[in-house]
């Protein structure tokens, strides 16, 4: 996938298209001060911004590949156009990760644009968990990063509702107290 050319046509569209979005997944933890190999791309933008979105991406040679009320998944019909997820904002709590996302700059500063806090990302991979065990040993391990680089600066109350969400509130506890014995 290029990064770089689908990030820069899709900020641009973003934009002239009053799209209201927030990076998430593996490229948000780079905005969060962690790099791991991600092979696709994953936003968070307004339900009814997805017919903007669907139009675009189309016209660019995307076809959906999976379509659902929370979720639409994008491949690309080239390598280079990859796989684009968009998680669909309609309930309160991915409302408000879209209103709590912050300006981030991304790859060596040639990219800015809107991040999910460190908060809301675990927040994402909690629920991604709980909906596919497979998922847990990654995200764990991603959520145990962010807390251990941002631990001065969470927002324990949101985490802890995240976590409570998903009858996970003790194992927040035994990560905290990892984190903090370290």
């Amino acid at each position: 996938m290029n990064f770089e050319k689908i990030l820069t046509f899709l900020l641009k569209n973003f934009e002239k298209y009053g799209i209201r979005y927030a990076l998430m997944g593996g490229f948000a933890l780079h905005a969060a001060g962690y790099t791991r190999a991600t092979d696709d791309m994953d936003f968070l933008i307004m339900k009814e911004d997805m017919p903007k979105i669907k139009k675009l991406l189309m016209s660019l040679g995307y076809d959906v590949a999976h379509e659902s009320e929370d979720v639409v998944n994008f491949k690309g019909a080239i390598k280079e156009l990859g796989q684009i997820d968009f998680l669909l904002a309609h309930r309160s709590y991915t409302k408000n990760m879209l209103k709590r996302a912050k300006e981030c700059e991304i790859l060596e500063n040639k990219f800015k644009l809107k991040v999910l806090i460190p908060e809301d990302i675990i927040g994402l991979k909690v629920q991604a968990t709980a909906n596919d065990p497979r998922r847990h040993s990654r995200d764990l391990a991603d959520i145990e990063t962010l807390l251990r680089l941002h631990k001065e600066r969470l927002d324990i109350s949101l985490l802890n509702e995240y976590f409570s969400l998903f009858n996970r509130g003790d194992e927040l506890k035994t990560l905290l107290k990892k984190i903090n014995e370290t």
